[in-house]
């Protein structure tokens, strides 16, 4: 009797123990599909962009209007992610924020003037900035360093899936509106998901006995995390490194084909490459985080980018620019996920949840500002002053990393 009760409790819990391997596997995938929708609104954009402008006859740089209420959204959930997950938990954040940002991108293709398909981009512009930080938040509690490359790298598969997704409405449909209407579809469908999955986001760890040491567990306030200088590093770390991040992927093409007399369609190429070995370098970043640490491959990183940012500035020999262009994109790869998965160690467990949507919230300002800078040098100056100028952020990137990993 006692050997058929202990062989029961033993198949208990290992029944109990299979059913929390599915349940994060499941929710390791639908991670990894919400960032590759996170990606998509992105690829769908640019391509969209002309016959948008036709529909509503609108200016060329009418676009801008556009992104700064998208833009503002993003920020301002990001922001106040932490607040939200404390309230309403991951799975309902996430649930939320796909919700309106699926709601977004339908509307767009429902209104009939240009003011409210801004208005509607500042609506999907929250529901990406909280999905965006929801995310990362919850991986950087719940799992390891080389998951979050990965994670990151997916975002990579949307943007590439994009233009794709609105080349196919183009020409099959000669409809913008078909592509943002399927992507938008998706994000309804992915918010139902993560309703089902609810109870799913809020299970404990495997191991009962450290369930307090996740991030997500703490309901810091926000106006306590603020008072903490490192905080403020931490934030202006992430403003200056995505800031660069968007700023080469931005001017790359123009500095070779305007400045460096590269031809188009080398320069096309290659500044694509640019995002190409970045995405690669992130699915490899989750390999050889398990190898040698996350720590080295920050600063590995940041100082192979820094090479390539110096080569791209001296130019000695005709095909420096491009080897430079490659060198960067592929050292840049682990840099951002690497400094989302380590934000505990700068800034304190209490503080993680908090300070994670919060420098998901400076990089959505810095990769506005620092590329916008970019172009106020180019010019006054000429566009030779941008690998100069994108150098030095790095020398200071470099020197903030280096001050907010010493311990809190």
């Amino acid at each position: 009797m006692l050997y058929s009760a202990g062989f029961a409790q033993i198949l208990t819990t290992q029944e109990t123990t299979l059913k929390k391997y599915r349940s994060k596997i499941g929710l390791i995938l639908l991670s990894f599909i919400a960032f590759i929708s996170l990606g998509l609104p992105d690829g769908l954009l640019g391509v969209a962009w002309p016959s948008i402008r036709e529909t509503f006859s609108l200016r060329l740089d009418a676009l801008g209007i556009l992104l700064v209420a998208s833009t503002t959204g993003y920020i301002v959930s990001s922001f106040l992610s932490g607040k939200l997950i404390a309230k309403l938990g991951v799975g309902g954040t996430l649930a939320a924020s796909c919700f309106l940002t699926g709601a977004g991108l339908i509307g767009y293709t429902l209104v009939p003037q240009w003011w409210t398909m801004v208005a509607l981009g500042l609506v999907a512009g929250l529901g990406a900035g909280a999905i965006d930080a929801g995310l990362n938040t919850y991986v950087a509690s719940n799992f390891g360093e080389g998951l979050m490359q990965w994670l990151h790298a997916s975002f990579g598969v949307g943007v590439t899936l994009g233009p794709i997704i609105m080349t196919v409405g183009l020409n099959w449909f000669n409809s913008w509106r078909w592509g943002y209407r399927n992507v938008g579809a998706a994000q309804i469908v992915l918010a139902l998901c993560f309703v089902l999955t609810i109870s799913m986001w809020r299970q404990t760890s495997d191991h009962p006995e450290q369930e307090n040491s996740r991030i997500t567990d703490y309901k810091t306030p926000l106006t306590e995390t603020l008072r903490h200088p490192m905080i403020w590093m931490s934030l202006l770390l992430f403003f200056i490194y995505t800031g660069v991040e968007v700023s080469f992927g931005s001017w790359t093409y123009s500095l070779l084909t305007l400045s460096r007399g590269v031809p188009t369609e080398v320069a096309g190429l290659w500044s694509g490459s640019y995002w190409a070995t970045f995405t690669l370098g992130r699915f490899l970043a989750g390999i050889l985080t398990r190898r040698f640490g996350i720590k080295k491959l920050l600063v590995t990183g940041q100082l192979a980018a820094l090479s390539g940012a110096i080569l791209l500035w001296w130019n000695p020999f005709p095909t420096a620019s491009i080897i430079a262009v490659s060198i960067i994109g592929f050292a840049l790869a682990p840099i951002f996920p690497g400094l989302v998965s380590t934000t505990s160690s700068r800034v304190g467990e209490h503080h993680a949840a908090n300070t994670i949507g919060m420098q998901i919230s400076a990089a959505g300002l810095g990769g506005a500002v620092i590329p916008g800078l970019a172009g106020v040098l180019a010019q006054n100056i000429s566009l030779e002053a941008i690998p100069v100028y994108l150098t030095c952020l790095f020398g200071v990137l470099i020197g903030l990393y280096s001050l907010t990993s010493l311990k809190p």
